[in-house]
């Protein structure tokens, strides 16, 4: 009777309709890259804009087409004034951003590991971090004059709030659990430091490091639109001055793609240091 019995249950499951069964829902949020995607995207908006620009709709004088700004960036290349102006940008944004982004660490670490600088630290950064960096120039030209020590300073100053931020927090964010047992197992300071709470603060670290990029060439750009002779916001401003829209949108598209090298250098950064998880 019970074989009976199972056999009728194993028809009556073999007859259900697939619809009748329940799918697997836990699938979990796990974006891919598409690579395709993203440069079909920027090669639409190219042909949509040489487009307009053919058919009269884009006015040349207020946005030259893309094969006019690709000629006036060929040019700058041949005569070599894209790499001057490039090499002086580069220099003033490398080590503007290692200082502000070396101090940042230091204050982030002391403010949140330590009793005695967390209430002065994040008073401290909560009062000056919404100013406008850029509204403080003057000022610094005023300390450093207006060479290269303002616009490093400039910089520096843009990039220090942000990576203090993001460092305090994650450091904040470690487990105390986990620094506990780092303590009972009776380890050193440095060892907690090294080898957990790095580890732990790590993510949020290099999260900070793409803002604190990005306005490091904000600033770069408007320091060097402000006073100096050289760098991709002189080109630009001096391109503007004279009406060469097609240089002008020439030096616009170098700092995009200064901007996406230096995404790609930090995606590097957290491939390598987050190798682990």
């Amino acid at each position: 009777m019970s074989h009976d019995i199972s056999e009728v249950r194993a028809e009556r499951q073999s007859a259900a309709s697939p619809a009748s069964q329940v799918r697997f829902r836990a699938t979990g949020f796990n974006p891919k890259a598409n690579p395709v995607a993203a440069w079909g995207f920027f090669v639409a908006v190219i042909a949509l804009w040489q487009l307009g620009s053919s058919t009269g709709v884009i006015s040349e004088l207020a946005m030259p087409s893309p094969v006019a700004v690709a000629k006036a960036l060929w040019q700058l290349i041949v005569t070599g004034d894209l790499w001057l102006h490039l090499g002086a940008s580069l220099q003033r944004l490398v080590g503007g951003w290692i200082m502000g982004t070396v101090a940042g660490l230091f204050v982030g670490f002391l403010v949140g590991m330590f009793s005695w600088a967390r209430s002065p630290g994040v008073a401290f950064v909560s009062a000056l971090f919404p100013i406008p960096k850029i509204a403080l120039l003057p000022l610094f030209i005023i300390w450093f004059g207006i060479g290269e020590p303002s616009k490093f300073a400039t910089i520096a100053f843009g990039v220090f709030f942000p990576t203090v931020i993001n460092t305090f927090g994650g450091v904040d964010n470690v487990q105390r659990n986990l620094i506990r047992m780092g303590q009972s197992f009776d380890l050193p300071m440095w060892s907690v430091i090294r080898k957990i709470i790095l580890p732990g603060a790590l993510p949020t670290i290099l999260s900070g490091f793409r803002i604190s990029s990005s306005i490091a060439i904000i600033l770069l750009i408007a320091a060097e639109m402000i006073g100096a002779q050289y760098g991709i916001g002189a080109l630009i401003l001096a391109a503007g001055n004279l009406y060469q829209t097609d240089q002008l949108i020439a030096g616009v598209v170098v700092l995009s793609l200064l901007g996406l090298c230096v995404s790609w250098l930090l995606g590097r950064l957290d491939r390598w240091l987050l190798a682990w998880r």
